[in-house]
């Protein structure tokens, strides 16, 4: 896929110049410099010859075939030129120039005649706004970067050419290879979901990294992240993720989601390993470059100083990586090869008078200990060790187990790492940095190795879902009334408790002897949501006297603080039983689709956000995941002797909630809290609920 723009055997530049600095003559110049073996023809009506190449005056006027052009003309006359290559038979164009949708409107309608032009001719285009792109197999470097690049095994793309520049500079600085690079700028044809598939198609990339702004098919995204991330590691760096880019909600979710939530949520599902800085995003390159699978979360330690030893153990802890003890077998060996004064255990302190040689016997010990999955080495310079000779040491091809580095200092190492990234070694300035690292490539192998989720429908009543919702589509509104949201709900397998409609405080009595004191009272009204907000609940109600008393304070509390709010009575409902408030819900995301949350229920979920999100439909395992995930997880495993709630039960419920999402995208958001989950034998009941439409048709 896309071959036909990085195996190209003739090359146009379409605005080429005599002018050295103009973006024309930089790509051609760096066509030349990295000895593209195919043909190579400028373009410009004023030249005869640049940079010793006979230039053409049009693109129609090359005597030969032409498989990629690169176009570096003012904008407004790129659409024409785009044309001209049509009637030339070209069929892949990179186009530099700026000045389209990220100028404004007029730059837009540009951009939409551009886009219109090439799929009249069955044109490619990558661009426009971009820096270019290269194949270091093929010697072609059609950017206009002031940078040479080294050939190896990263692929790149990024939305950004800033960002480009940074990494030509970066493989540059610490002599890392790239496979292929691709500035997609606009991205008003190619884009990130391409170039995942081009870059997992090719022999000579080992890693994929991308940086992301946008994403215009979310779910498209996921699943081709999906697969790719199962053959190669996949690095994502994506900004634009904060609270200014949600849109406002009604429900609890709809607050709590936003892009970042999202996003993260298709992380989840594809396995990308997400870089949350740009200093990670290179970090974690370095690994995944040099370095074998990290086959399980048990790490080794080795240090000559206490303290970078237990700021190492303490990321570990923070994080799931582990350190394990390491055997007797290791231990008796390391005893004699270190100081009695050492520490034999994990970290392994060998002391601060350790020199190059007791560094090479206790990794020559640890790296035989199977318990080990991978080693991290720090170093603090002191006057018996030389940093040269260890990072020698950890270059030798000692085993197929992970070995990274931290030499901790500045001049004094500077020779050292150098050494080390030549080797093939990952060097991080910090222990933090070096086990979030490993933290994350043993997340990423633990995903890889582990079966896809499947998921699987569950059997519900969808025709009576179907017939509730055209009941509230003809009538015009938006916001469900409380029995329509329960018959929905039901029809989805959720339980809730007895409760009946009382539209005065005669039927209220007469309500609650049917159903058994204690009850609740809710206000009921199609305009409010949030009825604990404006005073319209009350609780464990013991007689009549209280449900009376009770029955008034709400319409009193509900008319005062929204007057001229229809109310249309009030619900008078079964206590629910004792257990553990959750909350259930989902929103849709204008890229991604739905995506369901889970968290810790009840009034002040918006304050704790104690929430994780997925996208939906999802599997059980998905959910148990989920349930797992947030800091609440021991409470719902029982702590002080209290039994673990029923987790099969929400696990369902959750998935329950993801499958009505997926089932009717006409609903926009949607939530039960809380959620009363007991343990197994008791039933989990949904107190309260609400559904919105206003999603597609």
């Amino acid at each position: 896929m896309l071959d036909f723009f990085f195996k190209p055997k003739t090359v146009a530049v379409i605005g080429a110049s005599r002018e050295p600095g103009k973006v024309g003559h930089d790509v051609l110049r760096n066509l030349l410099d990295f000895n593209f073996p195919g043909h190579i023809f400028p373009i410009n009506p004023k030249a005869d010859e640049i940079l010793g190449l006979k230039a053409y005056p049009s693109i129609l006027e090359v005597p030969e075939d032409v498989d990629l052009v690169v176009i570096a003309v003012r904008a407004p006359f790129v659409p024409e030129v785009i044309d001209q290559c049509g009637q030339k038979g070209v069929k892949a164009a990179v186009v530099l120039t700026s000045g389209f949708k990220e100028t404004g409107l007029e730059g837009a309608k540009l951009e939409k005649k551009l886009v219109e032009t090439a799929r009249s001719h069955g044109i490619r285009i990558i661009g426009p706004n971009c820096l270019g792109i290269l194949d270091t197999y093929s010697r072609l470097n059609a950017t206009f970067a002031g940078l040479k690049p080294i050939k190896g095994e990263i692929g790149f793309f990024s939305q950004s050419g800033a960002l480009c520049l940074a990494v030509l500079e970066w493989s540059k600085a610490e002599k890392i290879g790239l496979s292929r690079f691709v500035s997609l700028g606009n991205k008003c044809d190619v884009n990130e979901i391409e170039c995942l598939r081009m870059l997992a198609e090719d022999p000579h990339t080992k890693v994929i990294m991308g940086y992301i702004e946008g994403i215009t098919d979310g779910r498209a995204f996921t699943e081709v992240a999906c697969e790719v991330a199962r053959e190669k590691p996949v690095i994502i760096f994506k900004s634009g993720t904060t609270a200014a880019g949600a849109r406002a909600a009604s429900s609890h979710t709809g607050s709590l989601a936003g892009s970042e939530q999202a996003f993260e949520a298709s992380v989840k599902r594809s396995g990308l390993i997400r870089a949350k800085t740009l200093r990670e995003f290179f970090n974690l390159a370095l690994y995944f470059a040099f370095m074998p699978p990290l086959a399980g979360p048990y790490l080794g330690i080795v240090t000559n100083s206490g303290g970078p030893g237990i700021v190492a153990a303490d990321a570990c802890e923070n994080s799931a990586l582990e350190l394990p003890s390491l055997s007797s077998e290791t231990v008796e060996k390391l005893r004699k090869v270190l100081p009695p004064y050492a520490s034999f255990y994990n970290p392994v302190d060998i002391t601060g008078d350790a020199d190059a040689a007791r560094y090479e016997k206790t990794l020559e010990v640890l790296i035989e200990d199977q318990r080990l999955n991978g080693l991290l080495v720090i170093l603090s310079r002191t006057a018996t060790v030389n940093p040269d000779e260890v990072a020698e040491i950890l270059t030798k091809d000692k085993a197929q187990k992970p070995i990274v580095a931290c030499f901790l200092g500045e001049e004094s190492v500077k020779k050292a790492r150098k050494k080390l990234l030549k080797g093939k070694v990952p060097h991080y300035e910090y222990p933090e940095e070096a086990v979030k690292v490993l933290e994350k490539a043993w997340l990423y192998e633990w995903w890889r190795k582990k079966p896809p989720a499947k998921v699987k429908k569950l059997k519900v009543n969808f025709k009576q879902v179907a017939e509730t919702l055209q009941i509230v589509r003809s009538e015009g509104r938006s916001h469900l009334l409380d029995h329509e949201v329960k018959q929905i709900l039901e029809a989805y397998g959720f339980v809730f408790p007895k409760s009946l409609v009382a539209r005065t405080t005669d039927e209220a009595i007469l309500a609650a002897k049917v159903i058994g004191y204690p009850v609740v009272l809710k206000v009921l009204s199609p305009q409010i949501q949030h009825k604990s907000d404006v005073g319209g609940v009350k609780v464990n109600i013991r007689d009549e006297e209280e449900l009376i008393k009770a029955f008034e304070e709400i319409i009193i509390n509900v008319r005062k603080r929204l007057p001229g709010i229809s109310v249309l009575g009030v619900i008078v409902q079964e206590m629910a039983p004792k257990g553990k408030e959750v909350i259930v819900g989902f929103i849709r995301d204008p890229q991604f689709g739905p995506l369901v949350m889970f968290g810790l229920g009840g009034i002040y979920v918006e304050v704790l956000k104690d929430v994780t999100f997925r996208l939906a439909p999802l599997a059980k395992e998905e959910a148990l995941e989920m349930i797992r995930e947030i800091k609440a997880y021991p409470v719902l495993k029982g702590i002080r002797g209290e039994p673990e709630v029923d987790m099969d039960s929400l696990a369902r419920a959750i998935v329950s909630m993801g499958q009505l999402a997926a089932d009717f995208p006409e609903l926009s958001e949607g939530e039960v809290n809380p959620l009363i989950v007991g343990p197994k034998g008791q039933k989990t009941i949904a107190v309260d609920a609400r559904l919105s439409l206003g999603g597609e048709k």
